[in-house]
């Protein structure tokens, strides 16, 4: 009986322990998001994407994106 209950106190804890760890990360948040699409004469498309986010932890992220796509 004591071996059973054990093993419930164990699982419980694993549970409770896992749970925590998803309630404490969070996730990251959009500041700005800037997009922007050019044509030139020659049908080249350029296309440009800017993102800003924030971290749960203060810290921020840019990321830039540039494509070409050519006809």
């Amino acid at each position: 009986m004591k071996h059973l209950n054990h093993r419930k106190l164990l699982t419980l804890a694993a549970i409770s322990a896992l749970g925590l760890s998803f309630l404490t990360t969070g996730c990251e948040r959009t500041v700005s998001r800037t997009e922007e699409t050019k044509v030139k004469r020659d049908g080249t498309v350029e296309s440009k994407e800017k993102t800003v986010t924030v971290n749960p932890d203060g810290t921020t992220n840019k990321t830039e994106i540039k494509r070409t796509e050519k006809p």
